[in-house]
Order: structure tokens, then sequence, then C-alpha cells
């Protein structure tokens, strides 16, 4: 008896390994041609050696909604996040690679909740490669810039088409006059370009071609729609918490009244193609009413959480810098 029940044992045993082996080797292949970086630790792609996987990891909860692709997405670029997030997840991470495949996703077809994934892996990558001081090798957006004597802030900007500003940002510096000759800054290669989308009142923030962040956006009202078409930051168009008339009600507003409606930051812009053509008046700007971010209430103006006005004021440069408004 003691004997029959050690072999009975022994089966069942065996057949409980069978089976967790089975499980994992199943759940692998699962991971692997779903094409979708679900996975904690180093994501794998479908050249990916997994005969030393001995156990799955934990899955993200925030990424399981990508594991069933829907008609809308891409295969090219379900194969395309897989690469990047295991660019992502190597030691020392592959920042740069990451972010430009990542970047190439996005002319895709694909479903919003695939693209706005994207975006956000893309905007936690900008916190490394561009509002840091890091630069990182192969980097053609960020690269080093000795100062020479005689130079300013101001013009290394306008040499790399960036405000002074952000080069003080990420350089940590007080003060543009604390430059001094002989010091390696951190430059950013612009200029800076943004497109605003009506539809869903945001706005996409670029260097260059490589997409950085998104921020909601107030936008016209009926009847005073802000204009489609592109357009540039005009010449001197710039200005901290400017003087203000209301075109309606004749009202002049100064920077210190308690109802002044601009926010501390004015981008004046200047139609090029499109609806925009001819139009005035219209700008870029803060406000501190969050109710006048996401819906139609401006009179034609493209209003921003103050915050992301000051920053956005930061990286676009007159006349380089262009605005792109579409439905």
């Amino acid at each position: 008896m003691a004997r029959r029940y050690s072999r009975r044992g022994d089966r069942t045993r065996s057949g409980i390994y069978i089976i967790s082996a089975l499980l994992i080797i199943a759940a692998v292949i699962a991971y692997i041609y779903r094409g979708y970086p679900i996975g904690q630790g180093k994501a794998v792609t479908t050249s990916t050696d997994i005969s030393g996987l001995t156990a799955l990891p934990p899955v993200k909860p925030d990424l399981l909604k990508f594991a069933q692709p829907t008609a809308k997405d891409s295969p090219q670029a379900a194969e395309l996040i897989t690469e990047a997030m295991s660019y992502i997840d190597v030691k020392p991470a592959r920042i740069i690679d990451a972010r430009e495949k990542l970047n190439e996703t996005l002319p895709l077809p694909m479903s919003e909740q695939q693209r706005a994934f994207i975006k956000k892996q893309l905007s936690e990558l900008a916190d490394k490669w561009l509002f840091s001081r890091t630069i990182f090798p192969q980097d053609k957006l960020c690269s080093s810039y000795k100062v020479k004597p005689g130079d300013l802030l101001v013009g290394i900007g306008k040499q790399f088409k960036v405000p002074h500003e952000i080069l003080m940002e990420i350089n940590k510096m007080s003060r543009p006059e604390a430059l001094q000759a002989g010091d390696t800054l951190k430059v950013i290669n612009g200029p800076f370009h943004v497109r605003v989308y009506r539809s869903t009142f945001t706005m996409d923030l670029y260097l260059q071609d490589t997409f950085v962040r998104s921020f909601p956006v107030g936008l016209g009202k009926p009847g005073m729609e802000t204009p489609t078409g592109l357009w540039v930051v005009k010449k001197d168009g710039k200005m901290i918490a400017p003087k203000w008339t209301d075109p309606i009600s004749g009202k002049t507003y100064e920077s210190e009244a308690p109802d002044y409606p601009l926010g501390s930051r004015w981008i004046g812009l200047e139609g090029l193609k499109g609806d925009s053509v001819g139009r005035t008046g219209f700008a870029i700007h803060g406000t501190k009413d969050l109710n006048g971010i996401g819906v139609a209430s401006s009179q034609g103006c493209i209003r921003l959480q103050d915050g992301n006005a000051i920053l956005v004021y930061n990286l676009l440069v007159p006349v380089d810098s262009q605005v792109e408004v579409v439905e």
C-alpha cells in the first residue's frame, strides 16, 4: 500500500509541474504575440530569447487595457511600442532610442487610448532628456555649449532658437548674468512648435518634430471660434502680464487688477495659412480661471492654465515657433 501511495504521489506532483509549466509557457506566448508592453521589468519582443524565463513578472494595472488590440490599432505601432518599452526597461535605460521609437508611432492609425498611452510615455521621457541637465549620447535635440568671452545667455538662446529662460531653467541658473566664459551649458536645438486640436481642447508641444507633452486649453466660444490654420509667434509678441483692453466692452485691465483675465503670460500670434490669414488680436495666454480650460469660452484666444502658459512662454520663440490650429 505504501508503495502504491508513493507512485500516486509522484504522478500527482508530476502532473502539477507539467500543468504549471504549460501555463507559464502559454502566458509568455500570449504576452509576446499581443505586441503590447504590459509587464513590469524587462519588456520582450518576438525576437527575444525566453529560454531562461521561469516566471512572469507582475502586470501593471494601467497597461492591461492595451492587452487587446482594436481594429483602429496598427500592428506596426504595436511592434514599435514593444521595442520602445524594452529600451526603457533595460539598465541603463536607452532613453533616446525609446523616445525615437515612440515618436515614430504617432502618425500611425491607432485607438485614442493607445495614442494617449504613447504620449504619456513620451512626456515622462521628456523629464529625463529635456527638462534636466543630463545630456544623453546620440541625442540630436540637446547638446553642450562652451561659453565664449562676450557671450550672453539671450544670444545663445537665439543661436539655438529657444528662449533664454528655458536655458536658465535646465542649467539651474538663478539669473542670466551668472553666465561666465568657460562654462559648459546644456542647450536645446530648437525651435519648439505647438498643435492645437479644437475638437479635444488640447495643445500638443513639439521640439522640432518630437512630441514633448500635452496641455488642456480653452478656446473661442460659438461665434468667436479660434481660427484654424497655421500661425507663427509674432515678432515682439511675447509679453509678461500686459495691459489689455477688451475689444467688446472697451474696458482696460491692468495686471494688478483682481479681475485681470490674461494670466501672467501673453504670446501674440500672426496668421500665415488657412483661416488665420489676416486675423489679428489672437494669442496664447494664461488664465487663473480653471473653469475656462477645456471649454469654448474665450474671444478666440488659446487659454492655458497659468503655470502651463509660463512653460510654453519659456519654450516658444518669435518668428520661428509655429502654432497650428486644427479641427
